[in-house]
């Protein structure tokens, strides 16, 4: 049984229910620079292996992955660390927030033998899940083009002091997740155009950065794919419209899948046209806490994916390449915002001395 340590706990709590939930994974230890947060998060779960040093789950050679959910300008030293450590690695998306750790980061895996996982959730979420089994079968032939949206009613976040910071973009933290469902589908995305701006509310607010973007991508072979996020608005009753959306077209069908809600719709190459929803044992499994805005099931499903890989030596996917391979994707998408032009992503790589060739599986 795979043996795991958690650093950092607040979203790391849904990794803790994962693992604790899981007969594939054993929680050996988690971390906190927060003693309040470990006590807190020994109280609710009955765990008490837990320590605010770091290196004390470097230092257990039991250990085999670490799960990493630290702010984003730390996972590059703290999956670097993992590595050097001898550990396997799932860290949180995005994988890193500048690609000046990139080319380290690859040959330390290399060089270790040991596999990142890069965690983008979203890809585990059932409905998510049968929509690629699906087109992995055929059900709708080629890919013509992918749509991919997350549009949310974030308006409380204009309530706090670090969304009105300069750093914080939504740009990174919500359209991450359907950036990453269309590099899944569509992976040699080369060119990307934008526009973006901060709605009204937000300019009330004092948001410094876009709160409204509409991209569209161009991949090498010349198909085209769209993202999209509004996240300061109104959104559509549930029953009419998700938050998440994914549409695939194809040459003999399309399908649509939903989060939040656990819905999928599909015409397939025969013209039957269906629309599934989960009941309330899956409900359950993926949303365990109060609310939607935790992602236990989600992690316990690519948790048990990465334990089935390393048992039979295979790569978890997204991996360290990939992963890198969003975040250059997502910068070109800020480039085009600043710029009001195309930006091609491998102008974003050569900068960082990353070629093409290195991304390759």
């Amino acid at each position: 049984m795979l043996k795991i340590g958690i650093l950092g706990l607040g979203e790391g709590r849904s990794t803790m229910s994962a693992a604790l939930g899981s007969d594939k994974l054993e929680l050996k230890m988690v971390c906190d620079r927060s003693q309040d947060v470990c006590k807190h998060r020994a109280k609710e779960f009955d765990f008490h292996s837990y320590t605010t040093e770091y290196q004390d789950m470097l230092n257990d050679a039991e250990i085999d992955l670490i799960a990493i959910y630290t702010p984003d300008h730390l996972h590059a030293e703290h999956v670097k660390q993992a590595l050097l450590a001898g550990k396997h690695v799932v860290c949180t998306k995005p994988f890193i927030d500048d690609l000046k750790d990139a080319n380290e980061l690859i040959s330390l895996a290399e060089s270790t033998g040991k596999k990142v996982f890069v965690g983008q959730s979203s890809r585990f979420f059932e409905p998510a899940k049968r929509q690629r089994k699906d087109f992995e079968a055929g059900l709708i032939g080629d890919l013509i083009t992918i749509e991919a949206e997350y549009h949310a009613d974030h308006r409380w976040f204009l309530e706090k002091p670090w969304a009105l910071e300069p750093a914080f973009k939504w740009l990174y933290g919500g359209l991450s997740h359907p950036v990453d469902f269309v590099r899944w589908y569509l992976p040699n995305v080369e060119e990307v155009m934008g526009y973006g701006m901060i709605s009204s509310n937000g300019k009330k607010a004092g948001l410094k950065n876009e709160d409204t973007m509409h991209f569209i991508f161009k991949a090498t072979d010349g198909r085209i794919a769209r993202v999209s996020g509004a996240y300061t608005g109104p959104t559509q009753p549930a029953q009419r419209d998700s938050g998440m959306s994914t549409i695939l077209r194809g040459t003999e069908g399309a399908s649509q899948a939903d989060y939040h809600e656990l819905r999928y719709a599909v015409t397939d190459k025969t013209g039957e046209e269906k629309i599934i929803h989960w009941g309330d044992a899956t409900l359950k499994h993926y949303f365990r806490f109060e609310g939607q805005s935790h992602h236990a099931g989600e992690y316990q499903n690519y948790l048990e994916y990465v334990a089935d890989c390393l048992e039979t030596e295979q790569t978890p996917y997204p991996d360290v390449k990939e992963g890198i391979g969003t975040v250059a994707l997502l910068q070109a998408m800020d480039r085009t915002l600043k710029t009001g032009a195309p930006v091609k992503v491998a102008d974003i790589l050569a900068e960082y001395n990353i070629t093409a060739e290195t991304l390759k599986a």
